[in-house]
C-alpha cells in the first residue's frame, strides 16, 4: 500500500495552524506547504482566523518569535522581522505561483532574488529549495533549508520540506532527527507526524515507531481514514511477523 508523503494538511489549518506574521508592511506568508511552496497571507480563510486570535506583539521582533495560541484556537505563529520593498514581494509572489505551475527554474530564479533582499525570511528559502529539489538539484536546495532552520529552530515547514529530501537522498537517520526536533518544537504540525510515521515503517523499519506516530496522528486527524488503513496494514504486517518469529523459536 503506497504511502504519499504530506507536505500540507489543509484539515489542520483550521484547528491547529502555523502561520509566519511578518507584520503589516512586511511580507507576509502562510506557514504551510503545499505543492505550490509557502503561500501568501490570506489564502486560507481558518489560517487567517487563526492567526488573527494570537496576541499582536507590541512591535516587530528584533528577531524570529513563535507565538503560541491559546483559547479556543490551538497552534503558533512564527513572527519574522524583515522589511522589504513592493518589488520583493511581487517576486515572492510570481515566483511561487511559477512553483506551483512547475516552472522551477523561473521559480528559483526570481525566489534567489527575494532571498537576496532579504536573507532572513525562511518562506523566500524554502519555496527556492523545493523548486531545486524539483529540478533535481538537492545540493542547491540544503542550503536554504539549513539556513530556514537555523532562523527558526525546528521550522515546521522547513523540518518537513528538508526531511522529505533527505529521506529521498537515503539519508533516513538525519531525516528522523529532523522530524523529530520539528515535532518537539511544533507538535501541531501534523505532516511531520505522519511522515515520520511514514519513514519509520517503509524505510527504516521501525515499527513501534511508525505505531506510535501514524496513531498520534489518526486521533489528531481522524478524519484522514487513509492513514487508519496504514495503521490496519501495519498492525497485520507486525501480527503476522511475530508469528512467524515464534514458529521459529
Amino acid at each position: 500500500m503506497k504511502r504519499q508523503p504530506e507536505t500540507c494538511s489543509r484539515a489542520a489549518i483550521a484547528s491547529s495552524t502555523g502561520r509566519l506574521l511578518l507584520g503589516a508592511a512586511l511580507l507576509a506568508l502562510a506557514g504551510c506547504v503545499t505543492g505550490g511552496g509557502v503561500k501568501g497571507a490570506g489564502v486560507e480563510k481558518p489560517a487567517a482566523a487563526a492567526a488573527a486570535a494570537a496576541p499582536a506583539p507590541a512591535a516587530v521582533p528584533a528577531t524570529p518569535s513563535v507565538i503560541r495560541l491559546s483559547g479556543e484556537k490551538t497552534g503558533f505563529v512564527i513572527s519574522e522581522p524583515a522589511p522589504v520593498g513592493s518589488e520583493a514581494r511581487r517576486d515572492f509572489e510570481k515566483g511561487t505561483a511559477l512553483l506551483k505551475d512547475g516552472e522551477y527554474q523561473k521559480s528559483a530564479e526570481l525566489l534567489e532574488k527575494v532571498i537576496a533582499a532579504a536573507p532572513s525570511l525562511t518562506a523566500p528559502r524554502i519555496n527556492a529549495a523545493k523548486a531545486y529539489a524539483a529540478l533535481k538539484k538537492p545540493e542547491l536546495a540544503e542550503p536554504h533549508l539549513k539556513a530556514a532552520l537555523q532562523a527558526v529552530p525546528g521550522h515546521p515547514a522547513a523540518s518537513n520540506e528538508y526531511a522529505l529530501q533527505l529521506r529521498k537522498a537515503g539519508r533516513f537517520a538525519e531525516a528522523r532527527q529532523v522530524y523529530e526536533k520539528s515535532l518537539a518544537l511544533f507538535p501541531e504540525y501534523h505532516p511531520v507526524e505522519r511522515n515520520l510515521a511514514i519513514l519509520c515503517d517503509l524505510y527504516l523499519k521501525d515499527f513501534s515507531c511508525a505505531q506510535a506516530h501514524y496513531e498520534a496522528y489518526s486521533k489528531a486527524m481522524p478524519d484522514d481514514k487513509q492513514v487508519k488503513l496504514w495503521i490496519a496494514d501495519l498492525q497485520g504486517r507486525t501480527g503476522h511477523l511475530a508469528m512467524h518469529k515464534e514458529a521459529g523459536q
